[in-house]
């Protein structure tokens, strides 16, 4: 079996291929936001407990991509892989970002960061599939949430007056 370690954020578990954890929670931005209950074993049975469906080249096996190989021909096969080990979780902060402008060696400089990474494997397969992928179908503002984005309670008033330009 192929060990997968699961990186949601500060989130890490590892499990193995088919018998992963029945749900993950995710709950980086609580101040404003419920967590969310990935339902981790649900999308284990829509992909028949495969991995690279969502992990997609990241299962610890050795790489045979020729394009690859070129710079890691000596990267062995691991028992855990770490989305971390990746994508970044400050990919926009300014140690980071002089950090890869300092290697001229870098190959992957434009990879996203790890909320992108599983944001986008998350919303193009929900896309594919037809189901739930607006924002908050997954993340549910709290009060605190809807405060901050006067949303909710907090909106706004609605005016009376027609929408345009004008004084």
């Amino acid at each position: 079996m192929v060990a997968v370690l699961l990186c949601f954020s500060s989130y890490n578990l590892i499990a193995v291929a088919g018998d992963g954890p029945d749900e993950v929670e995710i709950n980086s931005l609580a101040q404003l936001y419920e967590p969310v209950y990935f339902d981790h074993a649900m999308h284990e049975e829509v992909t028949d407990s495969n991995c690279a469906v969502c992990h997609h080249h990241t299962l610890g096996t050795q790489i045979e991509d020729e394009n690859c190989m070129r710079c890691h021909a000596e990267s062995g096969a691991t028992d855990e892989v770490s989305c971390q080990g990746c994508h970044s979780s400050n990919r926009f902060e300014a140690e980071y970002l002089n950090k890869i402008d300092a290697d001229n060696t870098l190959f992957h400089r434009d990879k996203v960061g790890l909320k992108a990474a599983y944001h986008i494997r998350c919303m193009n397969c929900h896309e594919e599939m037809g189901v739930a992928n607006g924002c908050q179908d997954c993340h549910a503002r709290t009060d605190a949430g809807d405060k901050f984005f006067h949303a909710g309670n907090y909106a706004p008033p609605k005016s009376d007056k027609p929408a345009g330009g004008g004084h």
